[in-house]
């Protein structure tokens, strides 16, 4: 689902939560991961047992953890980005605010119109 369309259905304050905690599932992603290879590396050093089998789950699990740190990294930069822009320029409310129209173009960029539900000031926020 496009973003303005999921802040419109879900309002901003909700929209920005669920980004942050699906970004921090992924930093748990990462963390399990790592405790994945560093299992996998100590079977592995172990004598006997199925080195290859061991081998492939230590490249499965840095796959794995570097497409978990990359996806949070993305989500919680994005997030963030949005969240900087977030606040009326008249009045100074943080959050209060619906989606009028938005836009996604490569040449012109992705932007949406908002409307502060306190003052009615309208500003542009990138995403």
């Amino acid at each position: 689902m496009a973003i303005p369309a999921s802040i419109q259905r879900r309002g901003f304050r909700k929209w920005y939560e669920r980004e942050l905690l699906i970004g921090h599932s992924h930093l748990v992603l990462l963390l399990l991961s790592v405790v994945t290879i560093f299992g996998a590396m100590e079977a592995f050093a172990a004598p006997g047992g199925a080195k290859a089998l061991m081998g492939a789950c230590v490249l499965v699990a840095c796959a794995i953890g570097l497409w978990a740190l990359r996806r949070y990294l993305f989500l919680l930069t994005r997030a963030e980005f949005i969240a900087n822009q977030a606040v009326c320029g008249q009045c100074q409310a943080y959050g209060r605010w619906a989606v009028e129209s938005s836009r996604s173009d490569a040449a012109e960029g992705s932007y949406m119109r908002v409307c502060c539900k306190r003052c009615d000031g309208r500003w542009q926020i990138d995403w």
